[in-house]
């Protein structure tokens, strides 16, 4: 007669393409049952059963996530294999979803204007030693999605490359792009590669479908806005 212990299935026992880890990256997150995902949380299992079995179990007392989600510690370490450690780790998890789907558009700063961009970045961008070429992606609402440092050294329109600054667009979903890079002498009068630089990205935006927005130039506690300078 087979006892349990025999019967049980181990995480290494399933195929490569059939354990939860090698499954998300190789396909994604979205990919995995909710049992894989508790697997992977809870990584180990019990003398007696596997983490997916654990993870099952789990799941069947709470009925699912929305009964988990409101969960004590003393309820989750009640279930047998699931000691403080785990609990702890599954109250965390919850929590960081929690506040991901609790988070809103209001929270990010709006551009309206070219004073609006400098003045988000003013205060970490006039003391720079270095010159800094920055780019805020922002949605269809002008709200900042990401800000980003691309290139650091003196602008020059074969160094700032195109591919790098939309490639961060692609993966931000950005509708547009503020580009901003400092002067540290502190002077933001446009130069010949500034405007190079401006005029080349334009141009790839157009064809992108992602528009340039403006290009700032930061200097000591003043700007200058190549949009306003009519290089847009």
């Amino acid at each position: 007669m087979t006892n349990k212990t025999e019967e049980r299935l181990m995480i290494r026992d399933y195929p490569n393409d059939e354990r939860p880890r090698e499954r998300m990256i190789q396909s994604g997150a979205k990919s995995l049952s909710n049992q894989e995902l508790l697997a992977i949380l809870l990584r180990t299992g019990t003398k007696s059963e596997s983490v997916i079995q654990l993870s099952n179990r789990l799941l069947q007392t709470f009925e699912g996530l929305r009964l988990l989600k409101d969960a004590s510690i003393e309820e989750i370490t009640a279930i047998h294999g699931i000691g403080l450690a785990k609990a702890i780790q599954l109250m965390a998890a919850v929590e960081i979803g929690r506040r991901i789907s609790n988070l809103t558009y209001d929270d990010r700063f709006s551009i309206r204007s070219p004073e609006d961009g400098a003045n988000f970045v003013m205060n970490d961008m006039r003391f720079l030693s270095q010159e800094h070429f920055v780019c805020l992606f922002l949605n269809t609402k002008n709200q900042v999605l990401h800000k980003k440092t691309i290139f650091i050294g003196s602008l020059n329109a074969s160094i700032v490359h195109p591919r790098e600054v939309f490639k961060e667009a692609f993966r931000r979903s950005a509708a547009s792009i503020i580009c901003i890079h400092n002067h540290p002498s502190g002077d933001p009068t446009p130069s010949r590669e500034d405007i190079e630089v401006t005029k080349r990205l334009v141009e790839c935006g157009k064809i992108i479908g992602i528009d340039i927005l403006d290009h700032l130039i930061i200097g000591e506690k003043k700007y200058v806005s190549l949009k306003e300078k009519g290089y847009l």
